[in-house]
């Protein structure tokens, strides 16, 4: 089967973008890396159609929801523990740069799903409110009540965070 026209383009230019949107909806920088990759394999063999549409971004944004959504409901996620990890050099996490970015990844996967995956598209990913219902399979009435929630959500997590920081201090 050959590549479709602009995929590998498209995944070029937006791989960045998406990979963060990930990262913020799962809060695992390896699972964002499985559902990236994963969401890019669903639209691979679609991109044809795909690439045709007026919102292409939301397209593949809501096959990245999705395809989070149907991890979350399996019972069995095909990692095995084990009782002692192997030795290997530690890696620094490029996200774990800034205090900042934990406290708000901390904060964002404290949200219910689709909450998360509301600010995310909305604030992160910048789509519209009516880009962000498309993407999600609801309704621009839903996309803002969830977005409602979650930044109350945010808001009361950022002032506990606030008070228990001013606790320290004294």
């Amino acid at each position: 089967m050959r590549e479709p026209e602009g995929f590998q383009e498209y995944v070029r230019g937006r791989q960045r973008s998406l990979l963060r949107s990930a990262y913020l909806i799962t809060g695992d920088p390896h699972l964002a890396h499985d559902l990236v990759q994963s969401a890019l394999v669903r639209a691979w063999p679609r991109w044809e159609r795909i690439s045709r549409l007026e919102n292409v971004d939301g397209y593949v944004y809501r096959v990245l929801v999705t395809t989070w959504t149907s991890w979350k409901r399996r019972r069995w996620h095909g990692e095995i523990p084990h009782g002692q990890v192997p030795d290997g050099a530690a890696v620094a996490d490029p996200q774990d740069t800034s205090a900042e970015r934990v406290t708000v990844a901390e904060a964002l996967r404290a949200l219910p799903p689709r909450q998360r995956a509301v600010v995310v598209l909305r604030f992160y990913a910048d789509l519209t409110e009516a880009q962000t219902a498309e993407a999600m399979g609801c309704s621009v009435g839903t996309v803002k009540s969830q977005t409602a929630k979650a930044l109350a959500a945010l808001r009361r997590s950022a002032a506990a965070m606030t008070v228990e920081r001013s606790g320290e201090a004294t």
